[in-house]
């Protein structure tokens, strides 16, 4: 532990913002796994409500369902039987409003995730010049003869290069299985809002 802090301390102070971004990358990153789950986005429950749904008759109580679930797809459901006596074209455009707002809900932390990948190599990076420069000044006022002044240097050049990677290559790469993960959720309730809709209609022109 203190051979680890040791080596934390020789890459000077930027190591501080990379270790606040590895902090706040973990966190959205556990936070997102959990908000991404299927289950808690596309509740069973609300696929129940789908398919319980019967007509009119049935309707309030299905809003009312709705209403008490905390789902994405349960409050794009919601708003399509809010206005399910519209026409079909503003029905479907309804879903899309909702379904855009649920997406952002979704992607929620994502943006974060994004800039910390791209920042870490560039934190990284300064950490690099920055070591570089200060050796170069050891150098100028003391010579190459004592080695610590290079070594010193180079150090906290390289500390610094492996930590702002360290904290992107991950953060990368969770960016973008979790923006796939909004993609494959967000096709799965166009599809199931849309076939919901199109049941709507087909019981309303039967008269249910």
């Amino acid at each position: 532990m203190s051979a680890a802090l040791g080596i934390l301390r020789q890459g000077g102070w930027v190591m501080f913002p990379i270790g606040l971004a590895s902090l706040l990358a973990v966190t959205i990153v556990i936070e997102r796994a959990i908000a991404l789950r299927r289950r808690v986005v596309i509740d069973p429950r609300v696929l129940g409500i789908i398919e319980d749904y019967s007509g009119e008759a049935s309707a309030e109580r299905c809003l009312n369902a709705c209403q008490h679930l905390r789902a994405p797809f349960a409050r794009v459901i919601e708003d399509i039987l809010k206005t399910r006596h519209l026409d079909l074209s503003q029905i479907m455009e309804t879903m899309n409003l909702t379904g855009r707002s649920q997406i952002s809900v979704l992607e929620r932390g994502l943006t974060v995730l994004e800039i910390i990948g791209n920042t870490g190599p560039l934190l990284g990076l300064l950490g690099t010049v920055l070591g570089m420069i200060s050796m170069f000044n050891a150098v100028t006022l003391r010579g190459l003869g004592n080695p610590q002044v290079l070594s010193d240097g180079i150090a906290k050049a390289l500390v610094t290069t492996v930590g702002g990677l360290c904290v992107a290559i991950p953060a990368v790469a969770f960016h973008s299985w979790y923006c796939r993960r909004v993609d494959d959720l967000a096709a799965e309730m166009q599809d199931r809002a849309t076939g919901f809709i199109f049941k709507m209609q087909s019981l309303r022109k039967s008269g249910r």
